[in-house]
Formats: structure tokens, sequence, C-alpha cells
């Protein structure tokens, strides 16, 4: 009985060749960024993911992964069938030192557990991003952060600013005023 090698093969690749934010990013900003595109160019169903990854000689800075963030992060893949993924960007409100930056954003098949005897070749496919941070101090990220989350959360965050209003209104007209309201019986007089 001789053994028969079944051959399958998984496969990725990126929609978006490179993504280009051509304005000065602020400190404290949450940005959506265009989405990109994993494809799988296999033959064979599994499960994806998508993460930062750099090139160590590069010469822009290297945003920190937490700085990044994709919506799914993983997914299941059949062969030619694509998933689109959301990027986030949030800069700091401290911390994110002005200038160029760059990352790959890489699609990826998900690990496999290897079996003993065999080999695996890791496959991956990148958009490429690039992006450039204003310079700011912290009480402009502060401003910044507070614009982005009022942005993001339209229109809950005018129902909370709307609360906080009716609060303040209802604390300060306590304060300043006072009212009595009551009823009262008149007696006859004879």
């Amino acid at each position: 009985m001789l053994p028969i090698a079944a051959m399958a093969s998984v496969g990725v690749g990126v929609g978006t060749g490179k993504i280009e934010v051509p304005e000065a990013m602020k400190a404290g900003l949450i940005y959506d960024l265009p989405s990109f595109a994993v494809i799988n160019t296999g033959d064979e169903a599994s499960e994806y993911g998508v993460s930062v990854e750099y090139n160590t000689t590069q010469p822009q800075k290297m945003p920190p992964r937490e700085w990044l963030s994709f919506q799914p992060s993983t997914f299941y893949l059949e062969p030619g069938k694509a998933q689109l993924v959301q990027v986030r960007l949030t800069l700091p409100l401290k911390g994110a030192e002005p200038g160029e930056y760059f990352a790959y954003l890489e699609g990826h098949p998900a690990k496999k557990a290897s079996v003993a005897g065999e080999t695996s070749v890791g496959v991956a496919a990148a958009t490429k991003l690039y992006f450039s941070v204003a310079p700011a101090n912290f009480f402009v990220g502060v401003y910044y952060r507070l614009t982005s989350l009022y942005k993001l959360y339209y229109p809950w965050s005018l129902v909370l600013l709307g609360a906080i209003a009716f609060v303040i209104v209802v604390l300060l007209i306590r304060k300043f005023f006072s009212f009595n309201i009551g009823i009262s019986v008149k007696k006859k007089e004879e």
C-alpha cells in the first residue's frame, strides 16, 4: 500500500496596494482609514487574520501596534472569497511623536498546528500604510480626542451633552432660586 499525498494550498492576497493619508494627523484624534480586502487565493478554506508588521530598516517611524485596530481581526474565508477589513487609527493624547510613519497591514492565514514530519511555509500579503503626525501639545490632544469621540458616537454624544446641560441648568436654578409650590385651604371669614 503506497501513501497518497493530497495537495492543497492556502494563499492570501490583498485588494489595496497602499493606504496613504495626505494630511498630517493630529494627536488625540481617532481616524477611520480606508478599508482593505483580504482574499483567499488558495484552494483550501482557512481562518485568516490581520496584523501590523514593520520593515526594521525603514527610515520612517513605526506606529505602535496598539494605535491600529481591525474589524474584523480574524475571519474564515472559502477559496476565492474576500473579506473587507475596516482600519481604525487612534493616536494617543501624548506620546505621538511628530513625523512620518510607515507600517504594513498584513493579511495572513491563521497558523495551523504542525504535524510531525511536515513543514509549513507562512504566506502573507500586505497593504502599505503611510501617514504623518503633526506637532501638538497635551491640551490640544485632549480637545481633538473629545471632538473625535463626539463625531464617532454621534447622535448619542449629542444626547449625552444635552443631559449634562440639563443637569447643570437644574443645579443653577436650585442654587439661585427658591420655589415653594403648595396648596392651602382658605378659611371662610364669618
